[in-house]
């Protein structure tokens, strides 16, 4: 069976979570995204410690569709480096990665 990944994307709010997270379902892209709200983080950037409230996006989708959400993400998301960093599914239930492949579209 193909591969299912889980990528994870920060947003800067809930609306551009939201938007980003509708884009990739309706595509066909992703089967199901959360929406983390409010976490917080902390990190360097251009040379200074940095920190921020953010939704965070946790997208589930077959492999296949990896570039077509990276893409998405970059053309909808107002951050200058977004993150978008996907990690494989080694395991799950059986039915549900199923279900994952059922909501995919050929990319």
């Amino acid at each position: 069976m193909a591969q299912v990944i889980v990528t994870f994307c920060t947003c800067p709010d809930k609306a551009t979570a939201e938007k980003i997270a509708q884009l990739l379902v309706e595509a066909k892209l992703a089967a199901c995204v959360n929406i983390l709200p409010s976490i917080t983080s902390i990190y360097s950037w251009k040379g200074q410690v940095e920190s921020a409230e953010e939704h965070l996006l946790m997208i589930k989708s077959p492999q296949a569709s990896y570039n077509a959400i990276e893409t998405a993400i970059r053309d909808h998301h107002p951050y200058e480096l977004p993150e978008i960093i996907a990690v494989t599914v080694g395991q799950g239930l059986p039915e549900y990665i199923n279900w994952i492949h059922s909501c995919h579209v050929s990319v």
